[in-house]
């Protein structure tokens, strides 16, 4: 090569810094891809279904445990199975001698009516809480729904009964379930009305429907998952109850608590354990069909009504 040839220029030296390729930063690890966390994540299953035998399970295996033994093995409630089963033959002792029909009825005549009037009137004033937004109806609604956790005063509804000549009576004692548990309607029923669209109500209105054909044509077909729920537990608290009907009652109506309560003392259940968790599982059985046939809508009335 000759001094004067042109030198052949070697490349551009390039930047070491863009040679490198940037550091990617670590992916982050992701909460089941911990060891620690997939565990815990496994264990909770087994966890609730323990938790669930335990509250649930064991009570529940006690009482038809004992309703299943017979005198002698029953006069110390445990958890051991009886030698012979004689749950059928308890069960039809109670059914014949325990008065169990009569107590029946009694409690059907005041369980239905306040169940159906507790969720009619209860879902038409949150009906209207819901749809109107004023500041009147929210303090109204406050006022609604703090009987959930104000008790109501037994002593003061006992005078009142007396001097409306409701004391004693099956009218009363509805009137009285449907005071204490209409907080309880209107709290679910009010957030399900919220979801459902307003667009439904004007077409009904522009059709010529008037504000009661609406409710009951348009909305409380709408409701019904909601009222399941809330029949669900108005059923429950007013099936079981024995305070209110005792005081309120008075004994002039029999229902099956104020039955179990009275024969539980009598020559027919003393100390006749057997007997007694046999009259459960059947005083039980009514709330167990309604449970199956209401509990597909349960779970959607009580995030739909609560949670929105």
């Amino acid at each position: 090569m000759t001094p004067h040839s042109p030198a052949r220029r070697s490349p551009a030296r390039q930047n070491p810094a863009r040679q490198i390729p940037a550091r990617q930063s670590p992916a982050r690890r992701s909460p089941a891809a911990s060891g620690r966390v997939s565990f815990a994540t496994r264990l909770q299953p087994f966890a609730a279904t323990a938790l669930a035998l335990v509250t649930i399970g064991i009570p529940l295996w006690l009482v038809v445990a004992t309703a299943g033994k017979s005198r002698g093995e029953a006069l110390i409630p445990n958890l051991t199975p009886p030698a012979h089963w004689h749950l059928l033959e308890n069960l039809g002792e109670v059914w014949r001698e325990g008065e169990v029909p009569a107590a029946f009825f009694g409690s059907l005549l005041v369980v239905v009516p306040a169940v159906i009037g507790v969720l009619i009137f209860g879902s038409m004033a949150s009906w209207i809480l819901a749809r109107r937004a004023t500041r009147l109806n929210a303090v109204l609604y406050a006022l609604a729904i703090s009987g959930i956790i104000l008790p109501p005063a037994v002593v003061t509804v006992v005078l009142l009964l007396r001097q409306l000549g409701l004391a004693g009576s099956a009218v009363g004692m509805i009137g009285v379930y449907m005071g204490i548990y209409m907080s309880t309607v209107i709290f679910f029923v009010t957030g399900f009305v919220r979801t459902i669209p307003v667009s439904l109500e004007e077409a009904a209105q522009i059709d010529g429907a008037g504000p009661v054909r609406v409710f009951f044509h348009v909305v409380l077909p709408l409701l019904r998952p909601v009222l399941a729920t809330a029949t669900i537990l108005v059923c429950l608290y007013v099936w079981n109850d024995v305070f209110y009907a005792f005081f309120v009652v008075g004994g002039r109506l029999d229902t099956l608590p104020l039955n179990l309560f009275r024969v539980a003392g009598a020559g027919l259940y003393l100390n006749n354990w057997h007997l007694i968790f046999a009259y459960v599982i059947l005083m039980s059985l009514p709330l167990v069909v309604v449970f199956a046939v209401a509990q597909r809508k349960i779970i959607s009335g009580i995030t739909s009504g609560a949670v929105k």
